[in-house]
């Protein structure tokens, strides 16, 4: 799951200026599936994703496997539309930007 670093900025779940990683919206493992090879291009599945922080990146690799990932929330608005998305972007909300570099960079 760990994904390209992005440097600080703002977090695409959750808003919090913060560390980020890149979330492709079609997971690596699922770049070389026949099912995303019909439908998406290489550079589509490479380059289409979105800036989220480690906490919301977890979240989302946690909740969904990643064929429902590629399949059912390939889009920043599908995954900010889901249920339990929105019950987790308060609680991540109130959560301290604690992780530094050296600790973010081990994951």
């Amino acid at each position: 799951m760990a994904g390209k670093q992005l440097g600080i900025g703002q977090c695409a779940i959750c808003g919090r200026k913060i560390e980020l990683t890149f979330h492709h919206f079609i997971p690596r493992s699922m770049h070389s599936n026949k099912w995303f090879e019909k439908r998406y291009t290489k550079e589509q599945m490479k380059s289409q994703g979105c800036g989220v922080c480690w906490d919301c990146h977890s979240f989302i690799h946690t909740t969904f496997d990643e064929k429902e990932l590629g399949r059912e929330y390939n889009s920043l608005e599908k995954i900010l539309a889901n249920e339990k998305i929105q019950k987790f972007i308060p609680f991540v909300r109130k959560q301290k930007n604690t992780i530094t570099n050296r600790e973010f960079k081990r994951r």
